[in-house]
């Protein structure tokens, strides 16, 4: 059999050569994981008596709420105790609070299953506490709808579309990308190319936030996500037609066959149905729309659908899914930043899942980590931005020059003011700020003429650019 290692799971840092294809595997510091029995197994094996003294003492998670896997839990079994019994013991506190997701079927007819330990339910609130003071970025006076889109929506977009694709590979430096995404360039690499697709991908998940999910949406998805950068002679927007794909950590231990391919459309159908339930309701269905995302996100990964890009497809279902639920705030948070920050851990989570009966709680910590740390960086985001507001807003209302400008000269004068050197152009000013090019160019002009810019010809071609001169405080000053 060919070995296939794809970019969106658990790989290694070496080559691996097979008969038939040569692979270069992705960096992970995995070491190796202890797999558990299956808790029926471990039923059959022991005593009554031998776990029963213990359910009083071992719950769900340990005293600090942290959920462990039998990889991390067996080292702290208190003295005594039979390490055993007392994993036994935590598996009965966890099922006692589980839920089963019956449409979603793991393998010999066991579904996937998941549970919120109290530490896991006071991160959603604090998740959600931190959501509802999002609303003060709306009603902000620094904060018009074309500052939303200028600051918060074109920032989670290429930091988004950047990072994710790094996560599958990607080597492009941050400000190649930049400059390739904020000025409209053509990719002219392969890195490139995944970044700029990224960037595509989070605009159409954005635009059809209020759509259900299918199948046929899923496909473009991965057809926008891998257009020109694909791997594994998979087909853009195309199911895999082959079982040949194994997944292994390190040591090659706890090695990932992904379903079998003929079971992908059945298990895509139940998961768009699952997607598509309400799970709002104050009833027994009820779903957390942050768990409802996550468990998307590994789901897709899980199923792996594609010969390639099922990370990057799985991502965006997590942004559709949370969108769609009315957390509006996600249209600013990127999350690849800080799954790329901590990438082993985000590897284990999905092992954990996969050895210990499917039980997603652990992906579920991992994901809920991450999403807390997101929302926290975008709230420092927001004091920074309303900090220069604030000192931008001092100066107009000081500065007798500033009398003279209207909005769009002020907000290129915000960035010139901030990055000394930096280069405009009347097409990314066009852009950036939603108006025609002439318009930009006007703007621009004007700055000129006030000494305010610097115009000087393209190396690369006839176009004009605009510099921000490194002593334009002084200038605004004069």
């Amino acid at each position: 059999m060919s070995i296939k290692f794809l970019g969106d799971r658990p790989l290694i840092n070496k080559i691996l050569y097979t008969r038939e294809i040569k692979i270069e595997l992705k960096s992970s510091s995995m070491s190796k994981i202890r797999v558990p029995k299956p808790f029926s197994n471990l039923m059959e094996e022991l005593e009554t008596r031998e776990f029963v003294p213990l359910l009083s003492k071992y719950h769900a998670t340990d005293r600090k709420g942290r959920y462990f896997h039998w990889d991390e839990f067996k080292w702290r079994v208190e003295q005594g105790d039979n390490e055993i019994a007392a994993w036994v013991a935590t598996k009965i506190a966890r099922q006692a609070r589980t839920n089963y997701l019956h449409l979603l079927q793991a393998e010999k007819n066991v579904c996937f299953s998941y549970c919120i330990p109290d530490s896991l339910f006071a991160q959603l609130h604090s998740i959600d506490k931190m959501i509802g003071g999002g609303q003060q970025i709306s009603d902000s006076n620094f904060v018009s709808s074309d500052d939303k889109h200028h600051y918060f929506v074109k920032s989670l977009m290429l930091e988004e579309a950047i990072t994710s694709s790094q996560l599958e590979g990607a080597s492009t430096t941050r400000e190649v990308a930049q400059e390739m995404l904020k000025k409209s360039l053509a990719p002219t690499d392969k890195s490139q190319q995944m970044i700029f697709n990224n960037y595509q991908l989070m605009k159409k998940v954005i635009e059809r936030k209020n759509e259900e999910l299918s199948i046929e949406f899923i496909l473009e998805l991965h057809k926008i996500a891998t257009y020109k950068a694909i791997d594994n002679e998979a087909i853009s927007g195309s199911l895999r037609q082959e079982n040949n794909i194994i997944v292994s950590d390190l040591y090659g231990e706890n090695t990932f066959y992904p379903p079998d391919y003929k079971t992908i459309q059945s298990r895509l159908v139940n998961l768009c149905r699952f997607a598509n339930q309400d799970h709002s309701q104050k009833n027994q269905d009820f779903i957390h729309p942050i768990i409802k995302a996550i468990i998307l996100h590994f789901m897709v990964a899980y199923i792996h659908p594609f010969g390639d890009g099922n990370g990057r497809t799985a991502r965006a279902i997590f942004y559709w899914s949370i969108l769609s639920s009315g957390y509006w705030l996600f249209e600013y948070v990127s999350i690849s930043k800080f799954i790329k920050e901590k990438r082993g851990a985000y590897d284990k989570a999905f092992i954990y899942t996969e050895t210990d009966d499917f039980d997603l709680t652990y992906f579920l910590y991992n994901q809920i980590d991450t999403i807390e740390k997101a929302i926290k960086s975008l709230h420092e985001y927001i004091d920074r931005k309303r900090q220069e507001f604030y000192g931008f807003m001092h100066w107009i209302d000081k500065n007798p020059l500033a009398k003279t400008l209207i909005r769009g000269h002020l907000e290129i004068l915000k960035e010139a003011l901030k990055s000394p050197g930096k280069e405009f152009t009347a097409k990314q000013v066009a852009i950036d700020f939603g108006v025609t090019e002439n318009t930009a160019r006007s703007y621009l002009t004007a700055l000129v003429d006030k000494n305010l810019l610097v115009l000087a010809q393209s190396k690369r071609g006839k176009a004009r650019i605009y510099i921000a001169p490194a002593n334009l405080k002084a200038r605004l000053e004069m």
